[in-house]
């Protein structure tokens, strides 16, 4: 592209001599010469500004006539303000910065400067040439007037910046859309808009249901009314899409958003939430669909990050599990704290390939040890606990799919209570600090296999009595988008053309995220001092069947329309609403965290060798034996498999 500044075109061509051969000498352009003389331009321009606002202020002190013994003291007095505020200025850093990006920040800055540059000038006045005869008043009209001139003249140019940005020909707009949110990050996202060329979507408004909003215009924009008008908001204005930007809304808000979006037929997008805004940026572009955490959302957590540094800040954390939904999940997480060495124990391979590939990636710093391991092989636990010698123990690795545990016994019991054992004795061989269970809401007055032996374990790591090693418990509820949980199934059902299947329409469960689960369990290892079991606070428990339709909604289509919800009965072991807790037995209390509660009063302890019982059981394969064991250690347990009736013969299977 040719050089604005010299048109080769208009210059006539003279013949080729060893003058014409020499490199003609650049133009300078105007905005490279303010572009090289910036700092003193700058200078210059608010120096002029004192000195206009210094003689403005004492023209109006006397109404335009000025007394004649001022006149004469004029220019000592306005080189002693100019002077005066020029270093206020320096020392708040309003001769640096681009008045062109002026923000909320450079106000500050400038009030900041004149108040600073005004007690100069006073200070001067008072030893240098005294405040006889000199009007008091003119300090207050010179501050005003000099910080709305340097504001006003700031606020000018970005203007006319932006207007000069914008592309001469009008924007094509072929979306109407309103935004629901007028904070902080809808007014964000209002601005990006109207700054993109390209952009063709107009906004009419906003919704809000702050009452102090209502009926204003907030960034040139009008506040239609309150989040429950969004119907008589889209059929009033022909709206076409609702951009929500509550990135920090709770999910019960979002879902009433989403419904009415829903009913009024219009496509609706969402800003992404607080968590996922890490940059701080809020843009057009970042808007996407509708996902089914945005409807589960709940307020960040909130941690206590001092204690989780000192809880795992150069010690070397061991993670079972660590492939799975949870558990990598809890490495990443450790990982930002900067432990000395995290060691990684799954035994499936694929997983254990992608999570440490990612994790490399993301933290270089951290020194990780994968292990292809089995919490069933006791001489492999004590191989690694030997090398390594962690210091906190995370255990996340379990049989957790009910009906598989309800076919497979005694696996589940192998896995789940004599595995968590097993990692527990070489916990304690090896000197670990501190050693989690992960448990679930299953473990509560439970009705599966999987849950029976989830609170067996739990038992178990409350009857070990020793100071060497602290062993607590984490009990939470169903997380999002874990592996073989409702949400992926349900999303599958949908892109098959349905059905969707649910057990029963008055099932209910409690959701989390997978970060908040495991923030808040790394959260709970901070604060746990040996024997706890901790609960994490679940919110409101969601039902299933409004989930699925959620879902399907959220998929553009209509249930029990265009994807039918079949209801297929309660599997075996299965409850159709889940407990945090056994009032019966358990109580409970707050702890430091308000989304965590321990357990203060316990339940009797179980039977005296239980755990060798039930081992014995399960190295014969005695399923019925392993059932009726269960039943004794877990009170309330109920077997539903038929097999536990005593009349049955026990079936034997082959002990790994």
């Amino acid at each position: 592209m040719a050089n604005p500044a010299v048109e080769l075109s208009s210059v006539p061509m003279a013949p080729a001599t060893s003058e014409t051969l020499a490199t003609p000498a650049p133009r300078i352009t105007l905005r490279e010469l303010i572009g090289g003389h910036g700092r003193v331009i700058t200078v210059a321009a608010n120096a002029g500004i004192a000195a206009i606002a210094y003689v403005t202020a004492i023209a109006l002190r006397f109404d335009l006539d000025i007394p004649p013994e001022l006149r004469s003291t004029l220019p000592h007095t306005l080189t002693a303000v100019v002077g005066a505020k020029l270093v206020a200025f320096w020392a708040t850093g309003l001769l640096r910065g681009w008045w062109r990006h002026v923000s909320i920040r450079d106000v500050e800055g400038l009030v900041r400067g004149n108040l600073l540059g005004s007690a100069f000038f006073l200070a001067v006045m008072v030893f240098g040439a005294g405040l006889e005869g000199f009007p008091r008043s003119v300090f207050v009209l010179d501050l005003i007037l000099c910080t709305g001139a340097m504001m006003g003249l700031r606020v000018a140019l970005r203007l006319v910046r932006e207007r000069q940005g914008r592309p001469a020909v009008v924007r094509r707009i072929e979306t109407l859309a309103v935004i629901a949110g007028a904070g902080a990050a809808g007014i964000r996202l209002l601005e990006d808009i109207e700054s993109r060329s390209g952009a063709s979507v107009g906004i009419v408004g906003f919704l809000d249901d702050d009452p102090g909003k209502q009926n204003v215009r907030i960034a040139g924009c009008p506040v239609l009314g309150r989040l429950d008008d969004l119907a008589d908001v889209v059929r009033r204005y022909d709206v076409n899409e609702v951009l929500i930007a509550m990135p920090s809304a709770p999910g019960t808000t979002i879902r009433r958003v989403v419904q009415q979006c829903v009913q009024a037929r219009v496509r609706h997008r969402v800003l992404p939430t607080l968590g996922e805004l890490v940059d701080g940026r809020v843009t057009f572009t970042q808007m996407r669909e509708v996902k089914v955490d945005d409807l589960l959302a709940r307020a960040p957590v909130r941690l206590d990050t001092s204690r989780l540094a000192d809880e795992i800040a150069g010690k070397t954390v061991l993670v079972t599990g660590a492939a799975g939904s949870i558990g990598s999940e809890l490495c990443r997480q450790a990982a930002i704290h900067g432990p000395a060495r995290l060691v990684l124990v799954d035994r499936h391979e694929n997983g254990m390939f992608h999570l440490e590939r990612s994790l490399r990636v993301r933290y270089p710093n951290v020194q990780l040890v994968p292990v292809l391991g089995d919490i069933l092989l006791k001489d492999q636990l004590h191989a690694i606990f030997g090398m390594h010698r962690p210091e906190l123990v995370l255990h996340a690795a379990a049989y957790k799919h009910v009906p598989l545990a309800e076919a497979n016994v005694i696996e589940a019991v192998r896995n789940n209570v004599l595995g968590t054992r097993n990692l527990a004795r070489a916990a304690l061989a090896h000197g670990t600090r501190k050693f989690v269970l992960v448990s679930t809401d299953k473990a509560v007055r439970p009705s599966s296999v999987m849950g029976a032996t989830k609170r067996a374990a739990e038992l178990m790591i409350q009857d070990i009595a020793d100071r060497r090693c602290q062993f607590l418990a984490v009990r939470f509820g169903n997380v999002l988008g874990s592996n073989g949980s409702v949400v992926p199934l349900f999303r599958d059902q949908i892109a098959a053309g349905g059905p969707v299947t649910v057990t029963d329409p008055n099932m209910t469960r409690f959701f989390m995220t997978i970060p908040e689960a495991a923030a808040l369990i790394l959260q709970s290892a901070s604060y746990g001092q040996g024997g706890e079991i901790f609960v994490l606070e679940m919110g409101d428990p969601v039902r299933i069947v409004d989930l699925a339709r959620q879902m399907i909604r959220l998929s553009g289509f209509e249930p029990d329309v265009d994807i039918p919800i079949v209801f297929t009965g309660l599997r075996p072991g299965e409850k159709l609403a889940e407990e945090l807790l056994d009032e019966r037995e358990e109580g409970i209390a707050p702890t430091y965290h308000d989304r965590i509660r321990v357990i203060r009063r316990q339940s009797r302890k179980p039977p005296r060798g239980w755990i060798e019982q039930l081992e014995s059981c399960v190295r014969r394969g005695d399923v019925a034996a392993a059932l009726r064991q269960l039943t004794e250690v877990v009170p309330g347990y109920q077997p539903s498999s038929p097999v536990a009736d005593p009349a049955v013969t026990p079936s034997r299977v082959t002990a790994a």
